[in-house]
C-alpha cells in the first residue's frame, strides 16, 4: 500500500474541500495527484448541484488502491460519513463473482463451457418455438446470448418481493425462449441465476459458501457479502430513491435478492472491490490468485461484440472501446444503490465508483475520473523500460534499400542511434512514423522486430563483408541493386 502514501496529503485537502480548482492545480503537487483532485472538486458539484446523497470512489493501479475517497452521506439524517469500507449493494457486479466461480469448475474439470444447461440442471425447461435451435450453454448464459428472457416470471423490479429458487424453477416452463441462442445479445439475470444453480449442482456448495470460501476468503475481502448479516447493517449505506415531485428522497425498502442472488445480491465497498480489480491486472504472480492468468484473460477476451464494434461481452465482463481504449467491466442497479467498476489491462489502472441513490450515473463519473486521471497515474507510476539500446557503429554497414521477389521495398535506416526498418506503403501512408519498425539488438548481426519477443530478424552477409540478404523470420528481402542486377535478364 506503500503507494497510497502519496496521495495522503490530497485527502486532507479534499477532505477540507476549501481551495480552489486553480490553487490545487498550481500547488507544486504531481500531476496526478491534481488531475485526481480536480475530479474531486467535480464531484462535489456534481453532488451539490444533483443533490445526491453520498458517493464512494477508488482509483486502483496494478496492485494498489492509491487513492479512495467518501463524499456527502451514507445516510442524511445521521450524516454518517462515507469510507473506503462503507458497504453499498453491488446489484449486477455479481455476476462476476458468479462468472468466476464457474471459471474456477471449469480449470478444475467439472464443466465445460459448451456443455448443455440440462446436462448440469436437470429441471431446466422452457418453451422454446424456435425448430432446430442450439441447447442453451454455460458459454451462453456467461455472455447473455442465450435467447432466454430477462428475468424470471415475478414482477420483482416493481413489487422488490423476489422469488424463491423452488418458485422460479416451478415457473421456468411457463417462460419462453425469446431468441434461438446465439444468434443475438439479451442482458438476462434469469440466465446468471442459471449459472449460481450450476455453481451450487457441480461443486455439491450452497452458491454462498461456494464463493465466500473460493473468491472472498482468499482475496481478503472480509467486508463483501453474499447475504448481509445483522451487524453488516451498521456498515451499509441508506438506499434512497429518485428524488420525488415534492423535492424529497424517500429511502428505498431492503431488497434480498433470494432465488436470483447470482445476478444481483452482493455487498461490497470501495476497499474489497480494489482487491478484486487488483486481481485482473497480476495474471501470474498475485499473492492470492484464485483463477489461472490465461482464464483470467479468456474472461476479458471479447467473445461477442455488438454491431456497432464498440461494446460487447467476454466471460460475465462487459467490454467497450473508447478511441483507443479497451474497458472492461460491470454495473450494477438495484433499489437505492449503483455502482460502477471499470479498468483497462494494458494500463492496469482501474475505478470503483459506488452512489446511494439512483438518479445519477456511477459510469459517468468512473469513466470521466478515469479519463483525466490515466494518463497521469500511468506516466508517474509506471516503470520505464530498462535502456538496453546500444548503438553500434557497425550497423552502418546494413543501411540501404531492399526489395523482396513481390517487389515490396524497405529501406534500413538509422535514426538516433537506432536500426529501423522503413516500409513503403501502396499507396503511401500519411503518417511516416507508421512506416518505421525498431530493430531490437540481439546478437552480432541479429535482431528482432518487437520487444521483448517477435520475428527474428538476421543480416546474412557475403565474403565481401557486405548484406547479401536479410531473412525476415522464414523469408528474405534482398539489397535492391544486386537484386536488379541478377534479374534483369529474366
Amino acid at each position: 500500500m506503500k503507494l497510497k502514501i502519496v496521495f495522503f496529503t490530497l485527502l486532507l485537502i479534499l477532505a477540507a474541500g476549501v481551495l480552489s480548482a486553480q490553487t490545487n492545480l498550481l500547488s507544486g503537487k504531481s500531476e496526478s495527484e491534481a488531475k485526481i483532485q480536480l475530479a474531486g472538486l467535480w464531484i462535489n458539484e456534481l453532488i451539490n448541484y444533483h443533490e445526491i446523497p453520498g458517493l464512494a470512489i477508488g482509483i486502483v493501479y496494478d496492485q494498489d488502491m492509491i487513492f479512495s475517497k467518501g463524499f456527502g452521506f451514507a445516510n442524511l439524517v445521521k450524516k454518517t460519513e462515507i469510507t473506503e469500507e462503507t458497504l453499498f449493494r453491488i446489484a449486477s457486479i455479481t455476476k462476476l463473482f458468479t462468472g468466476t466461480a464457474i471459471m474456477q469448475l471449469r480449470d478444475k474439470g467439472l464443466l465445460n463451457l459448451d456443455d448443455p444447461i440440462r446436462e448440469h440442471l436437470s429441471w431446466f425447461k422452457i418453451k422454446n418455438s424456435f425448430e432446430g435451435a442450439k441447447e442453451v450453454t454455460i458459454r451462453h448464459l456467461l455472455t447473455h446470448t442465450s435467447g432466454l428472457p430477462r428475468e424470471a416470471d415475478f414482477p420483482y423490479w416493481t413489487d422488490h418481493k423476489f422469488p424463491t429458487k423452488e418458485q422460479i424453477v416451478e415457473t421456468l416452463p411457463n417462460q419462453t425462449m425469446l431468441y434461438p441462442p446465439d444468434e443475438k445479445y439479451k442482458y438476462s439475470n434469469l440466465g446468471i441465476t442459471l449459472l449460481g444453480e450450476i455453481i451450487e449442482s457441480v461443486s455439491g456448495m450452497p452458491y454462498e459458501k461456494y464463493i465466500n470460501e473460493n473468491i472472498l476468503t482468499p482475496l481478503e475481502m472480509n467486508d463483501t457479502r453474499v447475504n448481509l448479516k445483522d451487524e453488516d447493517f451498521s456498515k451499509l449505506a441508506t438506499g434512497y430513491f429518485a428524488k420525488s415531485k415534492e423535492d424529497e428522497r424517500k429511502i428505498t425498502p431492503f431488497t434480498d435478492s433470494k432465488g436470483i442472488t447470482a445476478a444481483a445480491n452482493i455487498s461490497s465497498c470501495v476497499k474489497d472491490l480494489a482487491k478484486f480489480i487488483s486481481l485482473q491486472f497480476n495474471y501470474d504472480n498475485h499473492k492470492n490468485a484464485i483463477l489461472d492468468g490465461n482464464t483470467l484473460k479468456e474472461m476479458h477476451r471479447v467473445q461477442w461484440i455488438q454491431p456497432g464494434w464498440e461494446s460487447g461481452w467476454g466471460l460475465a465482463f462487459s467490454t467497450f472501446k473508447d478511441k483507443d481504449r479497451v474497458y472492461v467491466g460491470h454495473a450494477g442497479w438495484v433499489a437505492g444503490y449503483r455502482s460502477q467498476i471499470l479498468f483497462s489491462q494494458a494500463e492496469k489502472i482501474g475505478v470503483i465508483v459506488m452512489i446511494n441513490t439512483e438518479d445519477y450515473s456511477p459510469y459517468t463519473i468512473a469513466k470521466k475520473i478515469y479519463e483525466l486521471a490515466a494518463p497521469a497515474i500511468k506516466k508517474e507510476f509506471e516503470k520505464p523500460d530498462k535502456e538496453d539500446y546500444s548503438y553500434n557503429t557497425s550497423w552502418e554497414k546494413f543501411v540501404g534499400k531492399y526489395i523482396d521477389p513481390w517487389n515490396w521495398r524497405t529501406d534500413v535506416v538509422i535514426l538516433n542511434k537506432k536500426l529501423y526498418f522503413y516500409d513503403y506503403g501502396f499507396p503511401p501512408r500519411e503518417n511516416p512514423e507508421s512506416n518505421l519498425t525498431l530493430l531490437y539488438p540481439e546478437a552480432e548481426n541479429v535482431f528482432r522486430n518487437a520487444k521483448p519477443f517477435g520475428e527474428k530478424v538476421v543480416f546474412e552477409l557475403g565474403a565481401d563483408g557486405s548484406v547479401k540478404q536479410i531473412k525476415v523470420a522464414e523469408n528474405y528481402i534482398y539489397p535492391l541493386g544486386k537484386f536488379l542486377g541478377k534479374h534483369k535478364n529474366e
